[in-house]
């Protein structure tokens, strides 16, 4: 991904000045580049989320009690149609609990949807060319509403794993009602797995939202002191910006009562220190930071302005109802579309080969696709190699695992509980627990040979890689520039509330203030999201530096509640 341009010397529009004045917008050029693709720091290991452990434990749990249900009943062929529900369980950590609680239940009810299309096309399709047609029509569906619901990590991966697994199971139409009823009751064990911790930890997602905030913020006034406007200083703030942007939306997610209420004074104060981090204190904000482990009282900050609830209006994208997110013209189409081709490629070739589990391919390709080629093929790159690992690791494990189905069910579930621990350090290092867990799926209803599974997971796996990447590369996206060029009317518009509410009434200027927050967080999205295009125009990133600068000035001044820093000032 393109790093950002050092912030432009060009003055900016005085406050209060004609539009008419300023200088004329330079057409972007048609010009198209090609980017490099990149290898260096793919594989490279990251620090593991702050959170690993409540996913791995979360499906960890959810999966042991329908398996040993399904064990003492001695009915391990019916696990494919209970993880379906026990892998929900991995969703939604992120949002306060009541939030959470919606999340859950919606994930669950599409995640038996999907389900039930699966299974009824396996009842009723009359070969496997349907199946993959329909397989690859899923997971375009399934990509593009995680996407547009924003329902977070493992997004859209899920879903498409067990559709497509389901699409090939064999099925009568009359077993269709009987699955899918497992499928809902290990969705309802997984909601209430989900929701347990609320009774030990009631602001737990709140606090952490907080607190990474003031992490950032930290970070952020740190590398202003060491590197006042370079690069680095410029990345610092787009993480700052992001992570005070999610502790608002955490703490606005729900209902305001007393923890909360001290909660947003400490959000305030990650919130004052982005827009003015020569006044930070580093030290201060990560002792605040490190207080809100645990259940412990929130600490206090002293006089902050209380911030009012968050409307609507300050969330306009946020508010657009789910179709109007799919609408022609939307960011989300191209990577839909992506989806769909790649997995509908995958898999006819799976099966041209003579491959015995063709969707394999298909979730292969459904894995790869983010928000861009470059995200895409570092996705691919890391898929491939987390797979080979992965298949060898399923070699050593075969001994144990065909010992009996007690020990079968074992390694399944320590292998999905590594697979979360490991894969927000890098992806690749996931799919090695990944690959040995859906390899040990295929053997709850009878134990196969281990060499032609190893050997149709390898081909599928570089079969759905490749293919998955050519999808990438052939469907372009060259409306990502444009999406820019919307984020940059949305940040002016939101720069020039918040200048006009600087002589208003406060709460006026903190949800002025809060929309501008909002609009950087949008902006960089966008330019990051077509910087990592392939083929593209040339971006106007001298314009997004410009309008970076001139938001972060404004939010400076939101916090003096005063006039504009001069030009040239550190925000």
């Amino acid at each position: 991904m393109s790093s950002s341009p050092p912030p432009s010397r060009t003055p900016l529009r005085a406050r209060g000045a004609s539009p008419a004045h300023a200088a004329p917008r330079a057409r972007p050029s048609l010009r198209a580049h090609v980017r490099r693709l990149p290898l260096a720091g793919v594989l490279r290991l990251g620090k593991p989320s702050d959170i690993w452990f409540k996913p791995a434990t979360s499906v960890l749990v959810a999966m042991a009690i329908p398996h040993l249900t399904l064990l003492a009943l001695g009915r391990l062929d019916l696990v494919m149609y209970t993880m379906a529900g026990s892998l929900c369980a991995l969703y939604a950590h992120q949002l306060p609990y009541a939030a959470r609680a919606r999340a859950l239940a919606w994930v669950v009810v599409g995640m038996a949807a999907s389900v039930a299309v699966a299974l009824a096309t396996a009842a009723l399709a009359p070969g496997a060319v349907v199946l993959v047609a329909v397989g690859a029509l899923l997971a375009a569906a399934q990509k593009a509403l995680c996407d547009a619901t924003r329902i977070g990590p493992p997004g859209h991966l899920i879903f498409t794993f067990v559709s497509s697994a389901s699409l090939f199971a064999p099925q009568h139409l009359g077993q269709v009602p009987g699955h899918l009823a497992l499928t809902l009751g290990a969705g309802a064990v997984a909601w209430l797995v989900g929701m347990a911790p609320a009774t030990l930890r009631p602001h737990g997602p709140e606090r952490r939202a907080t607190a990474r905030g003031l992490r950032a913020a930290a970070a952020y006034a740190e590398a202003v002191a060491a590197d006042a406007g370079g690069s680095a200083a410029v990345r610092a703030r787009a993480a700052a910006t992001d992570a005070v942007h999610a502790a608002w939306q955490s703490l606005h997610a729900t209902r305001t009562d007393p923890t909360r209420a001290a909660l947003h004074r400490l959000a305030a104060t990650a919130e004052e220190a982005l827009a003015a981090p020569a006044a930070g204190d580093p030290a201060r904000l990560r002792a605040l930071a490190g207080a809100l482990r645990g259940t412990g009282t929130v600490p206090g900050v002293g006089a902050v302005a209380a911030h009012p609830p968050l409307e609507r209006a300050e969330a306009a994208e946020a508010a657009l109802p789910l179709w109007r997110r799919l609408a022609p013209g939307s960011p989300l189409l191209p990577v839909a579309l992506r989806t769909g081709v790649g997995c509908a490629l995958a898999g006819y070739a799976a099966l041209a080969l003579g491959v015995g589990r063709p969707y394999w391919a298909l979730v292969t390709a459904a894995s790869l696709y983010q928000a861009n080629v470059t995200l895409t093929w570092s996705r691919g790159v890391q898929r491939v190699v987390g797979n080979v690992v992965g298949v060898a690791a399923f070699a050593a494990l075969v001994p144990l695992a065909h010992h009996d189905h007690a020990a079968l069910i074992v390694c399944g579930l320590l292998c999905a509980f590594g697979a979360e621990a490991l894969i927000s350090r890098n992806y690749w290092l996931g799919c090695v627990c990944v690959t040995p867990m859906a390899l040990l799926v295929t053997e709850f209803g009878r134990f196969q040979d281990p060499g032609a599974l190893i050997a149709d997971r390898v081909v599928d796996t570089l079969l759905g890689a490749l293919l998955g990447l050519v999808a990438a590369v052939a469907v372009t996206n060259r409306r990502a520039a444009d999406h820019i060029e919307h984020a940059l009317a949305a940040a002016e518009r939101a720069r020039a509330h918040a200048e006009r509410a600087l002589s208003g009434p406060a709460p006026d200027l903190l949800r002025a203030r809060r929309r501008l927050t909002a609009s950087l967080v949008a902006l960089r999205a966008a330019h990051d999201t077509a910087a990592g295009e392939w083929w593209q125009r040339e971006l106007p990133a001298r314009r997004v530096a410009d309008a970076e600068r001139a938001g972060h000035r404004t939010l400076a001044a939101t916090v003096r509640g005063g006039p504009l820093p001069a030009e040239g000032a550190r925000p």
